[in-house]
């Protein structure tokens, strides 16, 4: 088989149980790299345990950027064998691999033996013990360091950069801890970090849930009201510091239920609002923003997904709320749902859904998931983008007012309570003009045709989708999947294949118009995401005029989509 020709980079995982410090020592390693001029991605994964437990830090580092991780690991460095077993199917490896292991954590599991990776033995806890303070994670980085030629001086001055509110002799030992180990590093065969071309720039290292915090803060929210859940705690915890500082106030609430209507009564108030959570918050929060679609009052709900249904896997991914994001609520009720492509896209999207709210006066579902939202790259700092962003609403001294008036946008300006003539009803009922709920036909289809007008006369062509490259053979994705294809189709370039990619950042309401314009040319289309029942394919299917030549792959998590398994998808489609 042809090998794919991706961007160079070197993929490594730390593996350890709870306490081990792997989280914290590959921060250092993405940390240590960027200060080298180099890109990188961090990914994570747990076990189910709340706290503790065995982990697995996923870094890939490149002299370009990387939003997805690679088809492979290069090393494996495992702090010890507890549970490491659990992660085999997240781990893949091969022969050109190399394992780091400590001499004295015993046999390697079966999976290991069976990857046919090289294997070397370092005594990583022996040698943590012969300094006072010492962690067996700081060897670790220093033998790391060597074998594959970044400067144990950046690791130090990660560390340094790291740990330095503590004690000065926890800096101390952590850095005697990592030249010890690079003086101990094993004789081994390891890919070499190339740092030609690296060169250290204005760059950000965040993460996607980082990214959804300061959109939103960009876009105008001021408050922020949310329930602790993973995978998307990590925004409230963001927002509930940073926010603050901008003028705005987050709640903590008792549920989701508290949350979403927080959230509406702050936007009933005049201040743009925010609420985060997952699948499962999601579900609980559909009958309100069924209200404030009735009552036309703008919020913006992010959804960091994880696998289901129900709990189902709380720190793993899937793309698989699409459905009950778009089809959830009650009766006919239009709201936008939007999707940001990559870590770094977060904020462009969060920042982009909140415009929409405010502009549209509607809810704004924004479909995020656990491999962007908790996954931590280093971009180049993105342009600082204004959208005008300013919510429609009653002039002074308005005579007559009626808050829900038929206008020719679909539009109607919002009275901020207290506002002199400004009194209106909001309420979930069906209502005329003025706000006064009403039982009558000529009402009903009045609004709903008001609710759906404002947003089929919106004009979302900005950025409603990235798309990239010609050629008769078309990919469309959407959310998280598009980084992998996004390297996948660049290398099928590289092999001739012509192929467009179309990924989707506006999921509803569905833009047919524009999306027959991007297809204009292709005779084949595959449809990738993460979900098993193909939501996003039937739903393309249900609101769009594709091409009758469609090949649909729907793959569940909770793996990821990796560049060379989308390969393989474009080179199938393109010889069939």
């Amino acid at each position: 088989m042809t090998q794919p020709r991706f961007a160079p980079s070197l993929s490594i995982v730390l593996t350890g149980s709870g306490g081990a410090g792997v989280m914290t020592a590959g921060q250092t390693l993405l940390d240590a790299a960027t200060s080298c001029g180099l890109y990188g991605l961090m990914t994570r994964s747990t076990g189910p345990q709340i706290r503790g437990g065995e982990a697995a830090a996923m870094i890939r580092l490149s002299s370009r950027p990387v939003q997805c991780p690679g088809d492979r690991f290069d090393i494996l460095l495992a702090l010890d064998f507890d549970n490491v077993q659990r992660f085999a199917a997240e781990l893949p490896l091969d022969a050109g691999s190399l394992i780091i292991a400590d001499s004295g954590a015993g046999d390697l599991p079966d999976f290991l033996k069976a990857s046919q990776a090289a294997t070397a033995w370092l005594p990583m806890a022996k040698l943590a013990k012969s300094v006072k303070g010492g962690r067996v994670s700081m060897v670790a980085l220093g033998a790391l360091a060597r074998l594959i030629g970044l400067p144990e001086s950046s690791i130090v001055e990660a560390v340094a950069a790291s740990i330095g509110r503590k004690k000065p002799e926890a800096v101390a030992s952590s850095e005697q801890a990592v030249l010890l180990g690079a003086a101990n590093a094993p004789e081994a065969k390891a890919p070499q970090l190339s740092l030609s071309g690296a060169a250290p720039g204005a760059r950000w290292s965040i993460t996607g849930n980082e990214a959804t915090g300061f959109g939103a803060i960009r876009g105008g929210v001021k408050f922020v009201g949310g329930y602790p859940i993973t995978p998307a705690t990590e925004i409230l915890e963001w927002m509930a510091h940073t926010l603050p500082q901008c003028g705005g106030v987050l709640m903590q609430a008792e549920d989701e239920l508290a949350s979403i209507n927080m959230v509406i009564g702050a936007s009933f108030g005049g201040a743009p609002a925010l609420t985060a959570t997952a699948g499962p918050g999601l579900s609980l929060m559909i009958e309100s923003l069924g209200l404030a679609v009735a009552s036309e009052t703008p919020v913006v709900v992010v959804d960091v997904m994880r696998s289901g249904p129900s709990t189902g896997i709380a720190t793993k991914s899937e793309q698989s709320d699409l459905n009950i994001a778009v089809y959830g609520l009650h009766g006919d009720a239009p709201h936008v749902v939007t999707a940001p492509l990559s870590i770094s896209d977060c904020l462009l999207t969060a920042q982009w859904s909140v415009h929409l709210a405010e502009t549209l006066q509607t809810p704004v579902i924004m479909l995020s998931d656990q491999s962007i939202g908790q996954a931590r790259a280093v971009i180049d700092k993105p342009p600082n983008l204004s959208f005008g962003t300013q919510r429609l609403t009653m002039g002074a001294n308005a005579e007559n007012y009626a808050r829900y008036a038929l206008t020719e946008s679909g539009v109607s300006p919002m009275a901020i309570p207290g506002a002199p003539g400004g009194q209106y009803t909001a309420d979930g009922l069906t209502h005329n003009q003025k706000g006064t709920p009403s039982s009558q036909a000529q009402d009903h289809i009045g609004q709903l045709d008001k609710r759906q007008g404002k947003l089929d006369r919106f004009d979302f062509s900005a950025h409603w989708a990235d798309i990239e490259g010609e050629g008769e053979l078309a990919i469309i994705t959407w959310g998280s999947s598009a980084e992998p294809l996004r390297e996948a189709v660049e290398a099928a370039r590289t092999e001739g294949i012509g192929v467009k990619l179309i990924a989707l950042r506006l999921i509803a309401p569905a833009q047919p118009e524009l999306l027959a314009a991007a297809l204009a040319g292709a005779k084949r289309v595959v449809i990738v995401e993460q979900s098993h029942s193909g939501q996003f394919w039937r739903y393309l299917r249900a609101h769009y005029d594709l091409p009758a030549d469609i090949v649909p792959i729907a793959r569940p998590g909770p793996l990821p989509i990796r560049p060379g398994e989308a390969l393989e998808y474009i080179r199938k489609a393109a010889r069939s």
